[in-house]
């Protein structure tokens, strides 16, 4: 994965998102993700090549078919990164806002 803000943007478009829920049920083909998803055969995969250039997705060859599953490291980076983000947020929840002068409000 290039950056986690690379890989934020990729999951941002909707069909993406889908494809990585579907991914994190079990590792499929091309074929059996448009099945499952209202997008076809083509923009899954270009959907795929993009996932798999931000390193969230990786495939295997089986056969003639190529089977995606996530990348495991990639998802848990960013699972650390949205951890490390949250325990800022819940840490700053009792903080008092102030302005630029350091008054609070």
């Amino acid at each position: 994965m290039t950056t986690y803000q690379d890989a934020w943007a990729v999951l941002s478009d909707p069909s993406r998102r889908a494809i990585v829920e579907a991914l994190a049920r079990q590792p499929r083909a091309v074929v059996d993700l448009a099945a499952e998803l209202p997008i076809s055969r083509p923009a899954v995969s270009q959907h795929l090549k993009v996932l798999k250039e931000a390193g969230l997705v990786a495939e295997q060859p089986a056969g003639t078919r190529r089977v995606y599953r996530l990348n495991p490291v990639a998802v848990e980076a960013l699972r650390d990164q949205l951890d490390a983000f949250w325990a800022r947020t819940l840490a700053n929840f009792g903080e008092q806002p102030s302005d630029t002068k350091g008054n609070q409000p």
